[in-house]
């Protein structure tokens, strides 16, 4: 079987909208027009509470690890260990991202920002700095009180740690991409945290504040 197919397998294992799916099966919600609209963990976790959060930022990250972890060895290109097998293992985690973030199963209409679909990525690649990363995202998202500026922070520091342990790299370079693309997605809540407007998770929450 070609590996090319890995690819769309990828994209449509990315696109369930489990967050989409938790807002319709707890309250008949459809998350795309409540709270910040979008279909991240961050907007399951202030509508539907912490345990549907915490569940669907989980199933998130599986969406981007199980096709980087899984996909290459089912379609006889390998583990990821030599630079072309890793290639294919992040395309198929670049996929996933696009996924989540256009996803086809609603239209391409919604989607969440690829954060907890990236960790996924880098989770089944590189661990180490992952975790490490992740840590530091949970201290900043805590005292900023803004999971917005814990996720910009862990997109600009991971390509670093990365370039630490693996140096130039398929990796490096997959993680690059991905940083750009989460301060893209994030522009809005750039835009927000600059007025001021921007909707703590953590500590006091703004009025008509939105993540």
């Amino acid at each position: 079987m070609s590996p090319l197919i890995g690819l769309v397998i990828a994209y449509l294992a990315g696109s369930i909208p489990f967050a989409y799916l938790a807002g319709r099966l707890m309250k008949g919600i459809d998350l795309r027009t409540v709270g910040s609209g979008n279909l991240g963990a961050t907007n399951v976790f202030r509508t539907l509470g912490a345990p549907a959060g915490v569940s669907v930022m989980l199933l998130d990250i599986t969406k981007g690890a199980v096709p980087v972890y899984w996909l290459p060895r089912l379609l006889g290109v390998g583990a990821p260990v030599t630079d072309s097998a890793t290639w294919w293992a992040l395309a198929y985690g670049v996929m996933a991202i696009v996924g989540h973030a256009k996803p086809i199963f609603l239209m391409w209409k919604g989607g969440g920002k690829g954060v907890a679909t990236a960790a996924g990525i880098f989770l089944a690649v590189i661990p180490g700095p992952l975790l490490g990363t992740f840590a530091v995202f949970a201290l900043t998202s805590v005292l900023s009180g803004y999971v917005s500026v814990g996720s910009l922070t862990a997109a600009t520091l991971f390509p670093l740690w990365v370039w630490f342990d693996r140096g130039a790299s398929p990796v490096l370079y997959t993680a690059l991409v991905v940083g750009v693309f989460v301060w893209w997605t994030h522009r809005a809540n750039i835009s927000r945290l600059r007025a001021g407007t921007e909707g703590r998770v953590f500590g006091k929450k703004k009025a008509g504040g939105r993540s």
